[in-house]
């Protein structure tokens, strides 16, 4: 899909990104979309300027319906593509639940 042009986004690689950075453009949105502000967007990218978060807000919000549907596809892509930890290292999974059931049992 074709997105309009801007000086703040670049596609490369199949994705969307800040130009000039790795940082995909679905990070820096689902960033803002949990509430946080531009300074904490940074906080999270160090690599990023703040003009660059502000241009990329600008950017979603210009274009927000094909974003959130580039940023759902790439959620459910994410989803298909990862493998549970049961099943990649399941002593470590088995420790995790075993940890997790422990805090849950004491917070009641």
């Amino acid at each position: 899909m074709l997105y309009p042009p801007s000086p703040y986004i670049e596609e490369r690689n199949g994705g969307l990104y800040v130009s000039g950075t790795g940082v995909s453009l679905d990070s820096v949105v689902i960033r803002f979309q949990q509430g946080a502000s531009p300074e904490k967007i940074v906080q999270s990218f160090p690599t990023l300027k703040l003009s660059q978060v502000y241009g990329t807000i600008a950017y979603y919000l210009e274009n927000e319906k094909p974003i959130d549907d580039y940023v759902a596809e790439g959620e459910r892509e994410l989803e298909r593509s990862a493998v549970p930890l049961s099943q990649t290292n399941p002593e470590l999974f088995a420790r995790l639940e075993a940890a997790r059931r422990q805090i849950a049992s004491k917070r009641t």
